[in-house]
């Protein structure tokens, strides 16, 4: 039977599946985290991958700890790292020569504490940090669990963060409880958001929940590097992370033999890109709408095939 594609088209199908017959069959193992947008950019990746011909494996993983597995490439890819959090242990072990940073997202992180606009009405001075200083504005914020100390319901231990060092350095009558998982956070905004129930949480963007809950970041010192690191920086002398946390790009990053195992999926890997407003849509549809993350990353695949086929060179 004579082909109906264009000799062209058959020539360069020919060269790709050349390439990459040379790389390895080996699985490329990618990261899965406790968030959902995390699992919608790794499955989506890996997903694209597949259509390429790779072979694709799913790991379980610590967002912190992972880098163990990365500088010995046990494990291969992260496609979140968030510079609010991440950058500390994603330097070191880029540090160590056995991980590479493989470039943005295309995404821009924002991970602070947030309150529902009501609560403004029993602390007037927010935004501005200074305000949680007042007794009276932390107790609005108490629990029975943390009283007279305002509750600060942090993420996941598992995320980092040094929200329990920032309360130290600024001398904040705060105390940290964690929510066990991302799910377990976002149902206690949405319960405390609809009763008018005092609540201050960890938000973080791209997400949902600030396009659709109405409140604010608190505004804290002004990150820089020198305040996470020196002492003398800042309102107190004697301690680091007296500042908020650093905004800017959530990287992909991973093991440094990636390039040399599977060039064309390094090639892949490094073109992904989306941005913020279209990877919101996306959680949506996962934690509002009740869609499954498989659904939800098919669908986008399946209209939006100008996007991704080129980071594969089809």
């Amino acid at each position: 039977m004579r082909s109906s594609l264009p000799l062209a088209a058959v020539l360069s199908l020919s060269t790709a599946f050349a390439a990459l017959a040379q790389e390895s069959a080996d699985p490329i193992k990618l990261t899965l985290h406790d968030w959902t947008g995390q699992l919608i950019t790794t499955t989506m990746m890996g997903e694209v991958l597949k259509k390429a011909g790779y072979n694709v494996e799913y790991v379980q993983a610590d967002y912190l700890a992972q880098f163990a597995g990365l500088e010995t490439g046990d494990l291969d890819v992260a496609m979140e790292m968030w510079e609010t959090t991440g950058r500390e242990a994603m330097d070191a072990a880029v540090a160590t020569g056995g991980v590479e940073v493989f470039g943005p997202t295309g995404m821009k992180a924002k991970e602070e504490w947030w309150y529902p606009a009501y609560m403004k009405e029993k602390c007037p001075g927010l935004p501005n940090w200074e305000a949680l200083k007042d007794p009276a504005c932390a107790e609005a914020f108490a629990t029975p669990e943390t009283a007279p100390k305002g509750r600060y319901l942090g993420g996941p231990v598992t995320w980092g963060g040094f929200d329990e060092e920032r309360i130290e350095a600024l001398d904040l009558p705060f105390e940290v409880i964690h929510a066990g998982t991302d799910a377990a956070l976002f149902a206690e905004l949405e319960s405390a958001y609809q009763r008018e129930a005092p609540v201050m949480l960890w938000i973080y963007a791209p997400h949902w929940a600030p396009a659709k809950y109405k409140g604010e970041w608190v505004e804290f010192p002004e990150y820089t590097a020198e305040c996470y690191t020196d002492p003398a920086w800042g309102s107190n002398p004697d301690a680091t992370h007296d500042c908020g946390k650093p905004f800017g790009e959530i990287w992909k990053v991973g093991w440094v033999g990636v390039k040399d195992k599977w060039p064309g999926a390094y090639n892949a890997i490094k073109a992904f890109t989306i941005d913020n407003d279209t990877m919101g849509a996306l959680i949506t549809e996962v934690d509002l709408n009740g869609k499954t993350v498989d659904a939800v990353v098919g669908e986008w695949m399946a209209a939006n095939e100008a996007v991704w086929k080129p980071w594969i060179g089809q």
